[in-house]
C-alpha cells in the first residue's frame, strides 16, 4: 500500500511540475509561423531530426525493458515489455497509406520529398553514423541549427547514463504523452494557415501518431515510471528532473524554429 501510494504521489508531483512547460508548448508561436509550403519545408528538415532520435531514445527503452541478447532470458515486467514492443512495432514496421509496411521515420522521409523540403542533411548525418561517427560529430560535420544539436544531444545524454527511469521519463513526458497534443496543433495552424494543403504525406503521418500515441499508450507509460522508481525517491526526483528538462529542449527547439522562419 505505501509503494502504491508513493507511485501515485510522484507521477501526480511530475504532472505537476511539467504543467506549466506544457501550458508553453501548446500555445506556442511556432505553429502560427507555418504560413506557406517554405515554412514547412524549413520546419520539416530540423524536426525531422527528432524524428529520428525518438527510434534511439525508443530503442534504449527496448534495451532495458525486453530482452535483446542471446541467450534469451525471461522478462521481469512482461506488461512493459509487451508495450514498448508494440510501440516499436508501430514505429519501425507500420503502414503507409498504400498500405505498405515502413518506418514512420521513412514516411516522413517521403512526406519531406513531397512537399519539396531538403532531406540531403539529415541523410548525409545519417551517413555519418553509419561510417561509425559519433552522433555529436556527426551533427557538428552536417552543420545542424544549434538548436537541433542541443536537442538532440539532450536525449543521447539521457540514453548514455543507462538509467532506465530516466530514458523512460524522457520518452513519456517529452515524447509520448507530448505528441498528440503537438501534432493537433500543427495540423490546427497548419491547415489555417495553408501551409499542409499539398501535404497528404505528413498529414497521414501526423494523425497516425495522433491515434497511436492518443489511446492506451498514455496510462502505460505511467506504469512503467511507476515501476521503475518504485519506492526509490532518489530515482522519482531524477524522473522528475528528466521530464522538465527534456520539456525544455522541446520548447528550445521550438523556439529556434520560430526564430528561423
Amino acid at each position: 500500500m505505501e509503494s502504491a501510494l508513493l507511485e501515485v504521489r510522484g507521477i501526480e508531483s511530475i504532472n505537476q511540475k511539467v504543467k506549466s512547460l506544457r501550458d508553453a508548448l501548446s500555445p506556442h508561436p511556432m505553429y502560427r509561423k507555418l504560413k506557406d509550403v517554405s515554412d514547412l519545408r524549413l520546419f520539416m528538415e530540423q524536426h525531422v531530426f527528432a524524428v529520428w532520435d525518438f527510434m534511439s531514445l525508443l530503442k534504449a527503452l527496448q534495451q532495458e525493458l525486453t530482452c535483446t541478447q542471446v541467450p534469451w532470458m525471461p522478462n521481469h515486467h512482461p506488461e512493459l515489455a509487451r508495450f514498448i514492443n508494440e510501440i516499436v512495432h508501430g514505429e519501425e514496421s507500420d503502414v503507409d497509406e498504400s498500405g505498405t509496411p515502413k518506418s514512420h521515420f521513412d514516411m516522413y522521409l517521403e512526406s519531406m520529398e513531397e512537399v519539396g523540403a531538403n532531406t540531403a542533411q539529415i541523410k548525409s548525418f545519417l551517413a555519418h553514423l553509419g561510417e561509425g561517427i559519433s552522433v555529436k560529430e556527426a551533427l557538428t560535420k552536417v552543420q545542424a541549427p544549434q538548436n537541433v544539436c542541443d536537442f538532440v544531444n539532450y536525449t543521447f545524454d539521457v540514453i548514455e547514463s543507462g538509467e532506465a527511469h530516466k530514458i523512460a521519463s524522457a520518452f513519456t513526458f517529452g515524447r509520448e504523452d507530448l505528441i498528440p497534443d503537438m501534432f493537433e496543433a500543427i495540423i490546427r495552424d497548419g491547415q489555417e494557415q495553408g501551409s499542409l494543403g499539398s501535404a497528404n504525406k505528413l498529414l497521414y503521418y501526423l494523425h497516425r501518431h495522433i491515434e497511436i500515441d492518443g489511446d492506451e499508450h498514455g496510462p502505460l507509460s505511467l506504469k512503467m515510471i511507476a515501476t521503475l522508481c518504485g519506492n526509490d525517491q532518489n530515482k522519482w526526483e531524477e524522473a522528475e528532473e528528466t521530464a522538465c528538462a527534456a520539456l525544455k529542449q522541446r520548447i528550445a527547439l521550438w523556439d529556434g524554429l520560430a526564430a528561423a522562419l
